[in-house]
């Protein structure tokens, strides 16, 4: 059982005052994990987001470590940009009763118990790329979005060099009633301004590190797209699929939420 349904089931029975619980959601909302990691358990209770374990840098054994202490918390955990080794030790050493799902285009992955079942939010995400090498930070952002109960709707490689290859999956994605769309572009980065001047819903812009010598690690990219005159476009920082994700999913899911509650009162006004 979750520190935090433990207080909550306290608070229910009245084993705890309304204060006490306070007091403790508040001194268990960090998982200190030795002297190295402050991992925040509420922040999806907060947020809506929730926090993901960025792999890279970490040694091998202090992610497994990491991954450990949080499923000991929690039902299911996110990793993004993990390595090999990291992911051949956290195979060895998963606890009992959990899955390990790997992305391998992004390296992302994602760690929940068997039991533990993805809530669909009704919110709707469109990820487009503008080239295939633009696909491992789309797939990043795609998990993310995904792991926030969103349905994700995907179409790769139709940038500008034919640009006709846009039109026929973003019709779908304006008839499927996507909430917003992620693109995902490196080398100049002029999709996303593309997108956002065709379609009537946020547009987040991710550049990429892709393309040739100078600008060619994204700043290119980046500069093309904050100098964007498309209104409804946002950036994010080069190659940040998570941010793209999790922004996306927010917007999304807030639709979501306002669509419920206005069906909800329609049929009671109708009763």
């Amino acid at each position: 059982m979750s520190q935090l349904r433990n207080i909550l089931e306290k608070f229910s029975s009245g084993k705890i005052s309304i204060e006490e619980a306070e007091n403790l959601l508040r001194t268990n909302c960090v998982l200190e994990i030795d002297d190295f990691v402050k991992f925040d358990i509420s922040r999806e209770l907060r947020k809506g987001v929730p926090e993901v374990i960025f792999g890279r840098g970490k040694r091998p054994d202090d992610l497994v470590k990491i991954v450990n202490s949080v499923l000991s918390q929690k039902t299911y955990v996110l990793i993004t940009r993990a390595s090999e080794e990291q992911i051949t030790l956290l195979k060895k050493q998963l606890p009992q009763n959990f899955k390990l799902e790997i992305f391998e285009k992004s390296g992302t992955i994602r760690v929940r118990h068997e039991e533990e079942l993805i809530k669909k939010t009704g919110g709707k995400v469109g990820i487009i790329t503008a080239g295939t090498s633009d696909i491992p930070v789309a797939d990043e952002a795609k998990i993310i979005a995904e792991s926030m109960g969103c349905e994700i709707f995907t179409s790769y490689d139709v940038g500008i060099a034919g640009l006709h290859r846009v039109f026929p999956p973003l019709g779908k994605m304006i008839e499927a009633e996507v909430d917003c769309i992620v693109v995902a572009a490196g080398m100049e980065g002029t999709l996303p301004s593309i997108v956002a001047s065709l379609v009537n819903v946020p547009v987040i812009g991710v550049p990429t590190s892709t393309g040739y010598g100078f600008g060619g690690k994204g700043l290119g990219a980046l500069i093309t797209m904050l100098q964007s005159c498309a209104a409804g476009l946002c950036v994010v920082n080069i190659d940040n699929g998570f941010g793209a994700g999790a922004t996306a999913a927010l917007i999304a899911n807030r639709v979501a939420e306002y669509k419920t509650k206005s069906e909800n009162n329609k049929g009671s006004r109708r009763r």
